[in-house]
């Protein structure tokens, strides 16, 4: 237990912040970058963790030294993305979600795509170059004047307003752990979806690291405050207003998680050798570890 804290503390700041139960301490976590300890709990109903004391100074956690990889994060790789984005890595994640949307709606042309916390609007881009999809971003980082300068049409939240219920398709790739407020992005992504959109999400899969969440290299606790297992994220999307679907592992979130075994890797650019290596001998691996699939999608009702 933590500076007296008991087994089920019900103070509001400790309530789950998905179904509002009481949560359990769970342990300190110590971020490198804010040299702070941060504080950890976790709901034993609907098994949400989150810090409690999370550090909200946006404006320093997500200037330009974060998108280069200088800051909170140094995993992130944003600027080079945005300079090269025929020769980064991360063209097997854009091409990968394409696919599964693809495979979840059976065809993409026409169809509205918003990428929710796009950062530098890479997949924005991708799909503008690749595909029929009418795509557009919504961030507010330090990055988002660079990026629009390039021509990636990122959105304002005024502008996001006035689109309500308008888009076929929302992702939101690594962003809702970003957040200390998960039900209140959930309820501003599905106010964007029109009635049978669907929602795709990427998120590390807590449920693996239950016993040892304060271990789990996923929490960087500067910008991860939030963390979810598959039954977390069905409790969270039914509360506003979507139906979670879990879909089995296929070829497409295979080169998803090639993406993802290469980020962990550290390899940053995108070459013969990276386009060789195969999706169906990576993804397996990484989701024996991970668990990742296994989160559901969101369909609006």
């Amino acid at each position: 237990m933590l500076n007296g804290d008991t087994d089920t503390d019900t103070d509001t700041n400790t309530r789950c912040r998905i179904c509002g139960g009481p949560s359990r301490p769970v342990g300190v976590v110590y971020g490198r970058f804010s040299k702070r300890n941060y504080h950890m709990r976790r709901c034993p109903s609907c098994h949400f963790a989150f810090l409690v004391d999370p550090w909200l100074e946006y404006e320093r956690i997500y200037d330009e030294r974060y998108y280069e990889g200088a800051g909170a994060d140094p995993m992130v790789d944003y600027r080079f993305e945005l300079d090269c984005p025929n020769h980064t890595i991360r063209v097997y994640e854009w091409a990968g979600i394409a696919k599964y949307i693809n495979e979840l709606l059976g065809d993409l042309d026409g169809l509205r795509w918003l990428d929710f916390g796009c950062g530098n609007g890479g997949l924005v881009r991708y799909l503008r170059a690749n595909t029929g999809v009418q795509a557009f971003g919504f961030d507010e980082g330090a990055i988002v004047t660079s990026a629009r300068q390039r021509g990636i049409p990122i959105l304002s939240a005024e502008e996001l307003n006035e689109q309500a219920a308008s888009f076929d398709v929302v992702t939101a790739v690594e962003v809702i752990e970003h957040t200390p407020d998960p039900l209140a992005t959930l309820r501003e992504i599905r106010s964007a979806l029109r009635p049978g959109g669907v929602f795709f999400l990427t998120t590390g899969n807590a449920q693996p690291f239950a016993e040892k969440l304060t271990r789990w290299s996923y929490v960087t606790p500067e910008v991860h405050m939030s963390y979810f297992e598959p039954l977390t994220l069905d409790v969270a999307m039914r509360s506003v207003g979507f139906r979670p679907e879990r879909k089995p592992r296929g070829p497409a979130f295979d080169e998803i998680l090639k993406f993802k075994v290469l980020r962990n890797l550290r390899v940053r650019r995108r070459n013969q050798l990276t386009d060789a290596l195969p999706a169906n001998l990576l993804g397996p691996i990484a989701e024996r570890m991970r668990r990742l699939s296994e989160q559901p999608v969101g369909w609006a009702v």
